[in-house]
């Protein structure tokens, strides 16, 4: 008897196929069959009658804890607003980003995403929420050489938070280095975290020319760009997961797709703070892995991967209304996330993870010949009835299981107030 069969849905597999009336079935955490039925029974059946089952969503780089700091800096230029930022991180606690982890989980597990990428600091307080969440996340400590500790205790105790935490809550948690960025981190720093992540088998995240700045300061410091800087110390490649690629060159996409490296997209957030807009089509027209992110929610305004697909299909759209197709865009936010983080995930298909979603179509928006369009552009968080990790339901019928939420957005409340105060 398996441990659980959604039934009666239609299943968007993420391999172009529909399946009408669909049939899921997930037994150890994992999915056994995918097609239109099956004499398999269950420990339990959803009854996914009038809803899409589909991957659950993958959020390729956020900064989970910064849910504390929604709208806190909206309306300044980048560089105000990091200072405004940085200035209010500076009073944060563990227990502080412990309750800003626990908002942006809920808030995940609510909108329909199974899996993110966070990079921030206190990060063993982030681990502790997946762990006891059900969540799947990708945990990279952030670091920032010459802040707080010398280079080598900073990269020391990022070594054991990644030894600490690589595998556990039932695999659930995978750990990365977490260099910010190539402005934040000397050349020698970087050759260090590539030297430790090589010899844990562990990726690495990193902000990669987010803004204009970045490239005019790495080409004044090195006489090159950020992507060739972290080529010519062999940090590019599969096992890189590199956040924004905005101000990218046309040799700088070759180099990418060369060295087959990862771009995380995070539209909202480029666009709030004016970073700029990400050469995508052309990254994808190339064949680069592009997955989507949506920064933190203090830039990208929430964690809602929904809207983050709507804004990435529309902003690329202004120049050519035939980029960015609406599969492109959900394939973006699950498939390529998945290979991204080097996840079994992203796709319903035999022998994948059962991280899954259900969602509710019976809507007014949803009534349309094309299912993925109508998602991507019509769906929004809310619209998430169940949520399933490792073949744990997390939500079901939009009640949050094993979490606490009044609990979790008061505290929440409390620890805004402190550090704003």
């Amino acid at each position: 008897m398996a441990d659980l069969i959604i039934k009666g849905g239609i299943v968007l597999t993420m391999d172009g196929a529909f399946i009408d009336n669909g049939t899921v079935v997930v037994d150890n955490g994992l999915i056994t069959f995918v097609g239109k039925d099956t004499k398999e029974k269950a420990d339990k059946v959803i009854d996914a009658r009038g809803c899409a089952v589909m991957p659950g969503l993958i959020n390729a780089h956020t900064h989970v804890p910064m849910t504390l700091f929604h709208g806190y800096a909206d309306g300044l230029s980048y560089g105000e607003w990091i200072k405004k930022i940085q200035l209010a991180e500076m009073n944060l606690t563990p227990a502080d980003v412990r309750s800003g982890a626990y908002l942006g989980v809920l808030e995940m597990i609510r909108s329909g995403t199974t899996t993110f990428a966070d990079m921030y600091f206190h990060e063993d307080e982030v681990a502790q929420v997946v762990q006891g969440s059900g969540l799947r996340a990708a945990l990279g400590y952030g670091m920032i050489e010459g802040l707080n500790e010398d280079a080598e205790t900073k990269l020391k105790s990022r070594e054991k938070f990644a030894k600490k935490w690589k595998g556990a809550a039932d695999g659930r948690i995978t750990t990365m280095y977490a260099p910010h960025s190539s402005v934040s981190c000397s050349k020698e720093f970087l050759i260090r975290v590539k030297e430790l992540a090589a010899r844990d088998n562990s990726r690495v995240h990193i902000h990669v020319l987010e803004t204009e700045n970045e490239l005019k300061t790495m080409k004044e410091r090195y006489g090159m760009c950020s992507i060739n800087h972290l080529n010519s110390i062999g940090l590019l490649g599969s096992g890189v997961v590199a956040a924004h690629c905005i101000w990218l060159s046309d040799d700088d996409i070759d180099i990418l797709k060369d060295k087959d490296g990862n771009v995380v997209h995070c539209p909202s957030s480029n666009m709030a703070l004016g970073a700029g807009i990400a050469p995508v089509p052309q990254m994808l027209e190339k064949g680069i892995n592009v997955a989507l992110g949506t920064d933190g929610a203090a830039s990208g305004g929430s964690l809602d991967m929904w809207k983050e697909m709507r804004s990435a299909s529309l902003l690329h759209r202004l120049k050519d209304p035939r980029a960015m197709p609406a599969y492109t865009v959900l394939k973006m936010a699950t498939v390529n996330g998945a290979r991204a983080l080097g996840i079994n995930a992203g796709a319903l298909a035999p022998g994948k993870l059962a991280d899954i979603i259900v969602v509710d179509i019976k809507k007014p928006q949803f009534m349309s010949p094309n299912p993925v369009s109508a998602l991507v552009h019509g769906a929004s968080g809310c619209d998430v009835r169940t949520t399933i990790v490792n073949g744990k339901v997390l939500m079901e019928d939009r009640r949050v299981v094993g979490l606490d939420e009044e609990k979790i957005i008061r505290d929440a409340g409390y620890a805004m107030r402190n550090i704003i105060e």
